[in-house]
């Protein structure tokens, strides 16, 4: 679908690659469906036509089109063959996978990639070792994705590596993370929880966004990628912990998917409950990371 055209006929504020919340193969606009701050944040694919916002995930393009220009959903049907879409494919999500590969050029931590993990009160020598994460190079490239100077972060599922994450070191590059496109996945990481899965206590865990909130909270804790979880990560959750306790950041559309997990876990017998703190798990000092594991544990 030439979706920049259709944006341009009815006038939808759009952004292209180069922007912070745009990869390449993206076009971006503000989030229709997202509560607080819409961002840049849903994009369409350009390749394989579907829409994702990355904060509050997929959404069928019909409906989304409608929401975007006003129009109605029997009148976006109607129209969008004109863009180059077939209406069969309109409420499809389309994806094709390929072989899982990495990033070229990965290895051991550099010093760039230490001194940003200092800077953030981790020590890099444990994190490295313990979560298997390494530094890019000014030339690592997946496909037509480049990872420069930023931490490659594995996802392992089963022992096995089936995706990953990256993280900006510098500063300067307009996206702070970088996953794994989703062509080259071996398991998605929205199907999968992040963390070390043979230290987990069935008794209790701890749901949180992002790897750095794992990294901060330690082996009690796991991630669902992002504040946008799935069905699947919820029947695993169910399915692995008896209690568990969910710290999303403190911004309102945080809390409010954290509400609406909670509520979902205990729907399915899960013991579960929403900690509120102030900023987000990672950001904690290890002081007041500890004093929330000792809260958490006495709940």
């Amino acid at each position: 679908m030439d979706v920049i055209r259709l944006y341009r006929d009815f006038n939808v504020d759009h952004r292209t690659e180069g922007h912070k919340h745009c990869r390449p193969g993206w076009v971006n606009v503000e989030c229709p469906f997202c509560e607080g701050n819409p961002g840049y944040h849903l994009g369409w694919n350009i390749n394989e036509e579907y829409y994702f916002c990355w904060r509050c995930g997929w959404h069928a393009p019909v409906k989304t089109i409608a929401e975007l220009t006003g129009l109605k959903e029997n009148e976006v049907t109607e129209i969008l063959p004109q863009y180059g879409i077939n209406r069969t494919i309109l409420h499809q999500k389309i994806k094709t996978k390929r072989e899982f590969e990495i990033p070229s050029g990965l290895s051991y931590l550099k010093t760039q990639q230490k001194k940003y993990l200092r800077e953030r009160m981790f020590d890099p020598n444990l994190i490295e070792e313990k979560y298997q994460i390494r530094a890019t190079s000014p030339t690592s490239k997946l496909g037509m994705y480049y990872y420069r100077f930023r931490i490659f972060i594995p996802y392992f599922w089963n022992g096995e590596m089936v995706s990953f994450d990256s993280r900006d070191v510098t500063g300067k590059q307009p996206n702070k993370y970088y996953a794994c496109p989703d062509e080259y996945e071996l398991m998605g990481r929205k199907q999968i929880l992040y963390g070390i899965q043979e230290n987990w206590n069935p008794e209790i865990g701890i749901c949180v966004e992002g790897p750095t909130d794992v990294w901060r909270l330690g082996d009690s804790s796991f991630a669902t990628s992002g504040i946008q979880y799935t069905h699947n990560q919820v029947k695993l959750m169910s399915s692995i912990f008896k209690r568990i306790a969910v710290v999303y950041d403190d911004e309102i559309q945080a809390q409010s998917q954290a509400k609406k997990l909670v509520a979902e876990l205990r729907f399915r017998g899960v013991d579960a409950w929403n900690v509120s703190i102030q900023g987000d798990p990672g950001s904690l000092t290890n002081k007041k990371a500890k004093e929330l594991l000792n809260y958490i544990k006495n709940h």
